[in-house]
């Protein structure tokens, strides 16, 4: 993956030159090409690694497996939010791993922690490095030294229960990796989150991630049934189980503990058989509102599709606009549209993934009641050309930052009741902290994620970057958007996690006495507060 950005660095480029007309037109951009610094010239801090605290490392995986050169520092230096490319394009992260550590089993991991325990070395988890709220950032709290703890090594299927449809995986597997294992024996785990390219399952466990076919397969905290875990003060190892009435479920407390706990080392998985066929259909709503209320109809009848994706009427504009002709915008047929009397609204893409039947059966359904709650269906294509490009965000905000555009994402989950008020209360929020600066943002929202009582709300801002000031107009928008999710009754967080961007509100979801709770889990997991400093708890 680029050092600097998103993904293979021989990506061709997605943004078409109508595409970059129009953000001149309606955001403004930089009057020369921002291009990212050479590797060479990014500029690190020595690492500083004393030598009681290299021969820990060394006894515990093998000197070959601790490294201190420049390029692996600057690789595990950031995740990829807004701000850490900022930082790493500019060629100054915000601080760096004092040495990168490669472990090739759970007990080098136990091994490790322990020694890292007694030496007071932080460390942080590393998996695919896809964390957007500064999850992986190299913080060393009141420790001297900090490592980045790289899982890579840890991968592939363990077990394979054919007959439970569960399977055991190491944490460092990649997504398509596993995937590809998985159609050898003709399964699937149907998590795809948009990082699906390179995100591990480790991370997945240990953030929460929801996949773009949640609603059909489950997100990753429906789907983990076992897991392993080590810790500084021991190992815990949780068997797969269909359920459980043993007293609260610990999974629980270790899916979405973001590396602050301990290290995931492998993980039991519900899994399905692969899917015969998947289909698509797009269909159309003249508002947002309209269109909410039918996901909401189709989710509490039950009908809901594996994949649901509705656009409020800013992002339908732009996804159009800036696709062309020959695009999303040619798929969906303006015209067709025209005539029965749409002049702007609102498209939904959605997705049944199974057996023949299964899928005519279901996807029919589900159409009948969204076109009886107001929608027009528009066929297949639309929703076959955004499968084609459904991992593509991370390139094209790279490009994005190369024309001096800031573009950043902002998500949560509410309640139907008050999804809507929701929406326009961040939304409002966004738009009023950009333009206070003069940098006036195109915002945009969309539902991906359906419930019976409520949606999730993604949100994608897209303004010209104050020059010499990007990091705290990100800070303002980022922080007004929060307050007015946690004014508005939405969660901190729906699918990104808490991290360390997230880290401050957390104790006004969960409350002082649960961030308590949170904080004696890690005292007795991590007495010496080595794991993940600065994270999720603080």
């Amino acid at each position: 993956m680029r050092w600097w950005g998103w993904g293979d660095p021989d990506h061709p480029p997605a943004l078409p030159s109508h595409a970059v007309d129009l953000l001149r037109d309606e955001v403004g951009i930089a009057d020369e090409p921002r291009r990212p610094v050479e590797l060479e010239q990014v500029t690190l801090p020595a690492p500083v690694l004393g030598r009681a605290a290299l021969r820990g490392l060394t006894e515990a995986v093998g000197a070959a497996r601790v490294l201190t050169d420049h390029q692996v520092r600057v690789v595990h230096a950031a995740g990829k939010s807004y701000p850490d490319l900022v930082r790493q394009r500019a060629g100054a992260p915000e601080s760096a791993p004092d040495a990168v550590v490669f472990p090739e089993s759970h007990d080098q991991i136990a091994t490790l922690l322990a020694a890292c325990a007694r030496m007071r070395v932080a460390v942080v988890p590393f998996g695919g490095g896809t964390t957007v709220v500064g999850g992986v950032a190299p913080l060393r709290g009141r420790h001297n030294t900090v490592i980045s703890l790289d899982l890579r090594h840890l991968r592939g299927l363990i077990a394979v229960d054919r007959e439970s449809l569960v399977v055991r995986v190491a944490a460092g597997t990649r997504g398509p990796a596993l995937e590809a294992e998985l159609a050898a024996h003709r399964l699937t785990l149907g998590h795809f989150p948009q990082s699906f390219e390179y995100v591990t399952i480790g991370g997945c466990a240990a953030t929460r991630s929801a996949g773009q076919a949640s609603n059909g397969y489950g997100r990753i905290d429906e789907l983990v049934c076992g897991l392993r875990l080590a810790a500084p003060a021991g190992d815990l190892d949780l068997h797969a189980q269909p359920a459980s009435a043993a007293g609260p479920d610990l999974g629980h407390l270790i899916v979405g503990s973001e590396g602050t706990l301990g290290v995931i080392t492998e993980v039991s998985l519900h899994v399905r058989p692969r899917p015969a066929q998947t289909h698509y259909e797009a269909v159309f709503f003249e508002t947002f509102e309209q269109g909410a209320q039918a996901l909401r109809l189709v989710a509490q009848e039950r009908r809901a599709p594996d994949i649901a994706r509705l656009s409020d009427e800013e992002e339908t504009r732009l996804t159009m606009a800036m696709a062309g002709d020959g695009g999303l915008k040619g798929k969906v047929g303006r015209g067709y549209i025209r005539a029965r009397g749409y002049t702007g609204g609102c498209l939904g893409i959605f997705g049944w993934e199974g057996g023949d039947d299964d899928v005519r059966q279901r996807s029919g359904d589900s159409i009948a009641l969204l076109r009886r709650a107001g929608g027009l269906p528009l066929g297949g294509s639309p929703g076959r050309a955004w499968a084609l490009g459904r991992f593509a965000a991370g390139y094209i905000r790279d490009e994005m930052l190369s024309l001096g555009v800031m573009v950043d994402t902002v998500e949560t989950a509410g309640l139907w009741s008050g999804l809507l008020a929701l929406r326009d209360l961040v939304g409002a929020a966004l738009r009023q902290s950009l333009g206070d600066r003069g940098t006036h943002p195109l915002v945009m929202c969309h539902i991906s994620h359906l419930y019976e009582s409520g949606a999730s709300l993604y949100f994608t801002v897209i303004a010209r970057q104050q020059d010499g000031h990007e990091i705290e107009q990100w800070h303002a928008a980022k922080a007004a958007a929060t307050d007015a999710i946690i004014a508005g009754g939405g969660t901190l967080t729906h699918h990104h996690g808490v991290g360390r961007d997230h880290a401050a509100w957390l104790d006004q979801e969960i409350g002082r006495t649960g961030a308590d709770l949170l904080r004696a889990a890690k005292s007795r997991l991590d007495p010496a507060g080595v794991m993940n400093p600065g994270k999720l708890v603080g």
